[in-house]
């Protein structure tokens, strides 16, 4: 069936809009623009769109631009059909529409993220509960508490009861028997890392154990010990050990590939922070990598840790992820079009528009309110009387004329600098809008219904 789309829209979008919905393929789209009557879509409010706005009878459908604030909700019903905000930029529209041939669903995963606290023997009981309670809202599912060697643990079994107690699932890792054996007693899910001389003890709980060989290149090891588990009937998970580059990494990757193929039923665990923590390189990319690996060996559970400055965000990183490597596998696809979570540094496409379309507007444009914009060719700042092109923020200050107006002056070199670090890196801009950094930051919870306060240097400068 034919869909009847109507996009509402403002005066300085219309044709831009027209250009991308000609695109469309005639046959699953029927299109109608209407013009709200004000000149930027993003001030549209919903009694704006109720009083100006007549859809057809044939609309199947209403978009709303992606920075409009009017609640959808109320609009559909108005108008008495589906009401939806699009994508914040005109550009993305064909991939809202599902036409780049998926729909993405990022909110399923197939991996368990155990988040190690490496130096809980040195914390207290309640200064660990508060670390695995962000451990936890950051995406970790099993927090796990790391023995040190010569280092007492000895509120080991008080911490364990009281994670339990806060709901969490835990897991013990220690080179102490001693430490596993009370770690389990108290309640922990998970011991690491037993192998066949230390398995005794998984005989002794009903925590799961995570096996490892005796030594990293002595695979028959691990084998044996899975095949010790499987005779006894008893959940395991296989760790065949990562390790890090020029120490065997390489190495280690074949084992984890061998032990899927001898054993393709079993559950598999990777350790990643011997290549996260052990590499000074941006940790997202080195994540992605390790988490294409455990989804093409359907890995289900992997070990971090973050003790290094770099890699502060790793647990958002494994939790992003391990997302977009589930949809792409359950689509047999790329991890390629799947968000821009794993793109920190640069954007796929990162001009929404050419330098031809913002000169187009910056024509339009007939009041003293500066707009700023990048494209292939830099950054563009244009109102009624200059538009300027450059590549340098601080050098467009002599041509602006905001010397006697502080706060004016602060918000465009911020905005300035913001937009020329995105022209370099190959990221978006958008006025007014922090960056998108991907998983690599905390997106700021946004009320898409409502506006937004007015800036710090709105009062500012001379009455």
């Amino acid at each position: 069936m034919r869909e009847h789309l109507v996009f509402i829209t403002g005066r300085l979008a219309k044709a831009r809009l027209e250009k991308i919905a000609a695109t469309l393929p005639p046959e699953r789209f029927a299109w109608t623009i209407a013009d709200a009557g004000v000149k930027v879509a993003a001030l549209m409010t919903e009694e704006i769109i109720r009083r100006r706005v007549t859809i057809p009878a044939e609309a199947t459908r209403v978009i709303l631009p992606g920075r409009c604030r009017a609640d959808p909700a109320v609009l559909a019903a108005h108008f008495g059909v589906p009401v939806e905000r699009g994508p914040d930029e005109i550009v993305d529209l064909p991939v809202f529409l599902g036409l780049a041939g998926r729909k993405v669903d990022l909110t399923r995963h197939d991996v368990r993220i155990f988040s190690e606290i490496v130096d809980a023997s040195r914390m207290t009981p309640e200064q660990i509960l508060v670390r695995a309670r962000d451990l936890a809202r950051r995406g970790a599912d099993v927090i796990d508490l790391g023995g040190l060697p010569d280092t007492a643990f000895p509120h080991l079994d008080e911490t364990v009861r009281l994670l339990k107690a806060e709901g969490l699932r835990v897991s013990i890792d220690s080179f102490s028997a001693d430490e596993l054996r009370r770690g389990a007693a108290a309640g922990a899910d998970f011991l690491l890392s037993l192998n066949e001389e230390t398995l005794d003890i998984a005989f002794e709980t009903e925590a799961v154990p995570i096996l490892v060989p005796t030594r990293p290149e002595d695979l028959p090891s691990l084998d044996r010990a899975i095949e010790r588990m499987q005779r006894a009937g008893k959940p395991f998970i296989a760790d065949p050990i990562l390790e890090p580059i020029h120490f065997g990494f390489a190495a280690s990757l074949v084992r984890y590939h061998e032990t899927r193929r001898r054993h393709p039923d079993i559950a598999m665990m990777m350790g990643t922070g011997n290549l996260t923590e052990l590499t000074e390189a941006d940790s997202l990319g080195v994540t992605a990598l390790l988490m294409g690996v455990c989804s093409e060996l359907s890995i289900g559970n992997v070990l971090i840790v973050q003790v290094s400055n770099h890699t502060r965000r790793t647990v958002e990183e494994h939790d992003a992820a391990r997302r977009v490597m589930y949809a792409a596998k359950a689509d047999a696809a790329l991890p390629k079009g799947y968000g821009r979570a794993l793109l920190a540094l640069h954007d796929k496409r990162p001009y929404t528009q050419n330098a031809d379309e913002i000169a187009a507007l910056a024509a339009d444009v007939r009041d003293p309110n500066y707009r700023v914009a990048i494209a292939e060719d830099g950054v563009h700042i244009y109102n009624r009387d200059i538009h300027e092109v450059g590549r340098d923020a601080m050098a467009f200050f002599p041509k602006l004329g905001v010397e006697a107006d502080g706060g004016h002056a602060f918000y465009l070199g911020g905005e300035l600098t913001k937009a020329e670090l995105a022209w370099r890196l190959g990221k978006r801009y958008v006025q007014d809008e922090p960056l998108d950094w991907g998983c690599a930051m905390d997106a700021d919870a946004e009320d898409t219904t409502r506006f937004k306060a007015p800036g710090h240097t709105r009062q500012s400068g001379k009455p």
